[in-house]
């Protein structure tokens, strides 16, 4: 192609679509990719907080999660169902309804979401390393972490911190760079190890004292007046706490959906989050309640239950246990990593600078960003309110979700322009004005507004676990009245 037809195409070898041969996920890969989803840090504590902590009727908690996960359902067979038949990530089926130009921009948001939670994933994951790095010290020569070299500080971090956190972005970056291939690979072998990992520490508990545990679990479960009428509210915030939580996967749920066999294999493997759910919830809880109950039998840990995985290790006595739970907590952070952060990153970063960039320099240059935010998280990002202003950024995500959904289903009625969809001549029929839709750059915008006034009036931030979902329902609805012919 000569340059001067380069400067009129968006063409790049990793937004164009999936080869056929390619498309071989299946629902088994899908089920290990909601799997990798839930089995995170943050994902092992809501769980066992929405059921433990705050009071809740057991079956409340156990029907808000499952309507909860089915709205993910539900959106993600949406979003990824237009990938799936055109093979395209997210960010280019967005220049159907954003114009060419402002799929680039617009896209770039998710770009800037992803590589900063990234950074800040990185940083947490580098505290397994440390803790291992340190285990590992202590087994040799305890007295080697008294000396001044391990006690001096720079932004927060000693000198095995600043090693763990070099290794965790390496590791990552170089893993997460190879390919798609290798990707799903990494989604398989983490879900698997995870799920037996997690295995092994319930019969671990379970079998220490059957009864004991049993009667642990049991005790801490709330079944009385399920029926009555002020438990709607609770069910609705359970609801649309766990749809927040899976929120930020549903937008760039394209970018793995491309690679789904059928559509029969994605809403059989989409399904499969339920299950993910129910297996995953079972399991911590009873994790929880058994070792919160031997806790217990020691009068200085009455003040409070643990529901935090790293709280949970720090109890332990078995250094075995411990190694093996951080082996675990890095596996399971990584990969959360991978899926959540850094994949859709890459693919919004390809497509603002198509002409430049490929899977491994994008990679690289997420690495060093998050890099970044890592090292200065802890002593400044964190102190400035940096997540107030990603909470803002993650505001488009439902608006953007809404426009697509709109555009592909009803405006364009599922048909796609392969080649207009890649070319910035202005005859093109995704050129719209100047490469940018105007329509739906104002159902965006107002949509927005919607979404983070819950993040920013204290009025309204009763609503904030429904700001997704607000943002794109008026998205959506505003954008169908203006782009309809």
């Amino acid at each position: 192609m000569s340059p001067q037809n380069l400067k009129k195409n968006l063409t790049n070898w990793d937004l164009v679509s999936v080869n056929p041969n390619d498309k071989n996920w299946d629902w088994k890969v899908l089920f290990c990719f909601w799997g990798v989803n839930i089995q995170s840090v943050i994902g092992f504590s809501l769980i066992t907080s929405l059921y433990i902590i705050y009071n809740l009727n057991t079956f409340v908690v156990f029907f808000g999660t499952i309507l909860g996960t089915f709205l993910v359902y539900l959106f993600s067979n949406w979003i990824g169902k237009p990938s799936l038949k055109h093979g395209l990530p997210f960010v280019v089926l967005l220049r159907s309804s954003m114009g060419i130009i402002g799929a680039k921009y617009f896209g770039l948001i998710r770009f800037l979401v992803g590589v900063f939670l990234f950074g800040i994933q990185t940083y947490f994951l580098s505290k397994a390393f440390s803790y291992l790095i340190r285990i590992a010290i202590f087994s040799v020569e305890p007295a080697i972490l008294d000396k001044q070299i391990f006690l001096t500080f720079f932004l927060g971090m000693n000198l095995i911190d600043w090693f763990a956190i070099i290794i965790a972005i390496i590791f990552q970056g170089f893993l997460f760079s190879v390919g798609m291939n290798m990707n799903k690979k990494i989604i398989i072998f983490s879900a698997i190890t995870v799920y037996l990992g997690i295995l092994l520490f319930f019969l671990s508990v379970l079998l220490s004292d059957v009864k004991f545990t049993t009667q642990a679990f049991l005790g801490l479960l709330n079944t009385e007046n399920f029926l009555d009428k002020n438990n709607f509210g609770p069910l609705i915030t359970v609801t649309s706490t766990v749809f927040a939580y899976f929120s930020i996967v549903i937008l760039s749920f394209g970018d793995f959906s491309r690679y789904v066999k059928n559509e029969s294999q994605l809403k059989k493997g989409n399904l499969s989050l339920i299950l993910n759910l129910i297996i995953f919830s079972f399991s911590a809880l009873f994790i929880v309640s058994g070792m919160d109950g031997f806790l217990k039998q020691d009068p200085e840990n009455l003040t409070r239950i643990l529901t935090n995985p790293t709280d949970i290790i720090g109890k332990l006595d078995d250094l075995f246990l411990i190694v093996l739970a951080l082996i675990f907590i890095i596996i399971a952070s990584a990969s959360t990593n991978l899926i959540v952060n850094f994949i859709p990153s890459q693919y919004t970063l390809i497509n603002f600078l198509p002409f430049s960039l490929s899977v491994k320099s994008a990679g690289f240059i997420i690495t060093i960003i998050g890099f970044v935010v890592g090292i200065f998280w802890l002593t400044f990002l964190s102190q400035v309110g940096a997540l107030s202003f990603i909470d803002t950024f993650g505001a488009f995500f439902g608006p953007l979700f809404g426009v697509m959904i709109s555009d592909f289903y009803y405006i364009q009625k599922g048909k796609l322009n392969n080649k207009d969809i890649y070319s910035l001549e202005n005859n093109g029929i995704y050129y719209y004005s100047g490469g940018w839709h105007i329509k739906a750059v104002y159902s965006v915008i107002l949509g927005v507004i919607f979404s983070a006034s819950t993040i920013w009036n204290t009025n309204l931030m009763f609503l904030q676990s429904f700001s997704w979902i607000i943002g794109a329902f008026v998205s959506a609805f505003t954008y169908l009245l203006l782009a309809r012919k």
